[in-house]
């Protein structure tokens, strides 16, 4: 046991956080999301909440200040409805780290670039369309 930690940040989980660098990728995914055919490291969680989990990796990630975007949601398919989560997510990001600058991809944009990513935390959202990329910055 550490403390100040969030709980919901296993110890695979925190090793996975250390080992990444500057300009890796995490996708925090939902429960529909095809985590194990993405991600070349899956990261199980799935009693936990995509917001829950936001908000424990943003209390120890910081978030890259050199991108354009280090915050990426998955764009809806034309017809479907914008998920209320994506304003919980960016409450929570807005929180936690001052540099957060906000993006989207489209659906299939979004898979391909999840494939590229450090790690997959594949949570138990049930929300739809409440996949994250975040990108790390630097510790100042």
């Amino acid at each position: 046991m550490l403390k100040g930690l969030p709980k919901l940040l296993s110890p695979a989980l925190l090793k996975i956080l250390c080992e990444m660098g500057h300009g890796d990728e995490i996708v925090i995914a939902d429960g529909n999301f095809p985590a194990e055919n993405y991600g070349k490291r899956v990261v199980r969680a799935d009693g936990c909440g995509g917001v829950e989990m936001l908000d424990a990796v943003l209390r120890v990630l910081p978030l890259d200040t050199y991108s354009q975007e280090n915050f990426l949601l998955m764009q809806t398919v034309e017809g479907d409805p914008r998920p209320e989560i994506w304003d919980e997510y960016r409450a929570v990001a807005q929180r936690n780290d001052d540099n957060v600058r906000f993006g989207d991809l489209e659906r299939f944009a979004f898979y391909e670039r999840a494939k590229g990513a450090y790690a997959v935390i594949a949570t138990g959202e049930e929300a739809v369309y409440a996949n994250i990329i975040l990108k790390k910055g630097v510790v100042k």
